[in-house]
């Protein structure tokens, strides 16, 4: 089967006719997060029970993705009234449905006008919550594939690359390069055979953008690897997705399957003669396959370890030819610049970040959940309004971006803008977009020593520097938690973490200093309490006694 846009329209007409013919329109949040809450189990009592007060011909129950803010599922959001449910259980679905068409139940409402949803700007995630992620139809209805089909019918392989150039984009996958940039040099390479690889190995601890993209539109990172193949003059794509991922996996390969029934994966895609066809990989858990060279080595059957660079993927990546990367939030953006133009993403965020910012906001705040900002928004605005503040009470202390290899970012510097480059300014990176935050009962020592034993567990042991002064900074860290170091060890941690970050092989070694680094900086005194007082300010550290 091959489409034309007539035939996409009269889908999305045929779809959209379909959902407003419902008077009511219950959408359960059926991602991960609400799932584990037994989502699913509420989502079939609503739908029995429609079913059973013969209301389905005016009233539809539809599993939806993520709604964002997940310390409050299960989610359920009323479509026609705009009204948000939070902590729903089986018990509530009389009343829910009792109350349609009258006033909201009280006792359930999360409000929408608060800042939490207000001060967002969702373009990666629009529809998340909105459509059901395993019916293309929906997709569809809401512009999916208008991107693909404008790029393959009325733009040239290089136009769609200024486009993208233009928007500013840079990789959503933490190091930030210029998406632009990435996929010219790829293009400009003359080996007839290239690949797209899309990187969802999302490794970082507290860190779930990329499974909520997946889980909740997969559609619209097939359709931005398909830009991206037609553009570069790739024909094959791979999505390698992290094994511990099984619901997104689960809708990935349906959303392939569904795409190509339809021909928007293929050969002569939209009667033209490109032809895509997009494979899923699965990984193993290896953190250190988010590495490009170590994920390329994954894919070909080997160990998943990382190659000195260059020669870079982009001219010598999967099985020798040149390969794009990118990640999954970066592919989810391209749908849109493509429909709207590079010069609107570029009129959004800083000078040199642009766009927006999806982040998953986890620890001690009391909107945990998934958020989607403009490149820009202060530290304060995203802890203090839109996640809410610190619970109990208590005082904030630090945020953590950036994963395993990001920084602690302490209280002095919550006004910062969050881009690209004021979180390097500041000892820390941008990372994939986990974003995890402390209070006053965090000490920054332990924090460290958490962070370096994840680097040290996913070492690939291939360069000494990381194999080992993982292992050692680790025990030096272990030491000062435990009432056993001394000055000299602290001047040794200190010329270690120069050492791995000036000379390991891959950015997992580079970047695993980041959280000592930062907690030296900002946090010496709760270093020198544990080596000379036998302290530990937060009263964290079991092994020393407690401050009085």
């Amino acid at each position: 089967m091959t489409l034309n846009i007539e035939d996409l329209h009269q889908i999305a007409n045929i779809e959209k006719d379909r959902i407003e013919g419902f008077q009511h329109r219950i959408n359960v949040c059926v991602a991960a997060g609400c799932l584990s809450c037994g989502s699913n189990i509420l989502k079939e009592s609503l739908e029995k029970e429609v079913s059973r007060r013969g209301i389905d011909n005016w009233c539809k129950v539809r599993g939806v993705g993520c709604l964002g803010l997940c310390k409050a599922g299960p989610l359920i959001a009323m479509e026609t009234s705009g009204t948000y449910y939070q902590g729903v259980t089986v018990a509530d679905v009389t009343d829910i449905l009792d109350s349609l068409g009258g006033s909201p139940v009280s006792r359930l409402v999360c409000p929408s006008d608060a800042p939490f949803f207000r001060r967002q700007s969702r373009l990666v995630s629009e529809n998340c919550g909105r459509i059901d992620p395993e019916r293309i139809e929906e997709y569809i209805a809401e512009g999916g594939y208008e991107g693909l089909y404008l790029a393959l019918t009325e733009m040239t392989r290089q136009e769609v690359i200024e486009q993208v150039t233009t928007s500013g984009l840079r990789g959503r996958g933490g190091a930030g390069f210029p998406t632009g940039l990435k996929w010219r040099t790829v293009s400009k390479t003359t080996d007839v055979v290239k690949f797209v690889i899309c990187n969802a190995d999302e490794g970082d601890p507290g860190a779930f953008m990329d499974r909520s993209v997946l889980e909740s539109d997969p559609h619209r990172v097939i359709e931005g690897m398909a830009v991206a193949g037609y553009a570069t003059g790739a024909s094959q794509g791979f999505i390698y997705v992290r094994a511990e991922y099984p619901l997104a996996v689960k809708r990935l390969r349906l959303a392939l399957s569904q795409a190509e029934r339809l021909g928007l994966l293929g050969n002569n895609i939209f009667n033209t003669t490109f032809s895509f066809n997009v494979k899923v990989r699965l990984g193993a858990g290896a953190f250190v396959c988010g590495e490009e060279t170590a994920l390329i080595a994954s894919i070909e059957g080997r160990m998943g370890r990382p190659r000195p660079k260059p020669p870079f993927p982009a001219e010598y990546g999967l099985w020798e030819h040149p390969t794009l990367i990118n990640n999954v939030e970066t592919f989810a953006t391209i749908p849109l610049i493509i429909r709207k133009g590079g010069a609107w993403l570029a009129g959004i965020g800083t000078e040199k970040s642009k766009g927006t910012k999806v982040f998953a906001l986890a620890g001690r705040i009391v909107n945990t959940g998934l958020i989607e900002i403009p490149m820009g928004t202060s530290l304060r605005d995203i802890v203090f309004d839109i996640g809410g503040g610190i619970p109990d009470g208590k005082r904030f202390k630090a945020v953590q971006t950036g994963g395993p290899s990001g920084g602690c970012i302490p209280e002095q510097f919550l006004d910062m803008p969050v881009d690209y480059e004021s979180l390097v300014q500041v000892g820390s990176i941008m990372g994939s977009g986990g974003m995890i935050v402390m209070d006053e009962s965090s000490c920054m020592v332990d924090v460290a020593r958490f962070f370096m034993e994840f680097c040290m567990s996913e070492s690939c042991g291939k360069c000494v520097p990381c194999r080992v002064g993982t292992r050692q900074i680790h025990d030096l860290l272990c030491k000062i938690t435990a009432n056993q170091a001394t000055p000299a060890d602290l001047a040794m941690l200190e010329d270690l973490c120069d050492l791995m970050k000036n000379t390991s092989l891959c950015g997992l070694g580079q970047s695993a200093p980041n959280p000592v680094l930062t907690t030296l900086n900002y946090f010496r005194d709760e270093y020198l309490s544990h080596i000379h007082d036998k302290c530990c300010l937060a009263g964290a550290c079991k092994p020393l006694k407690e401050v009085p």
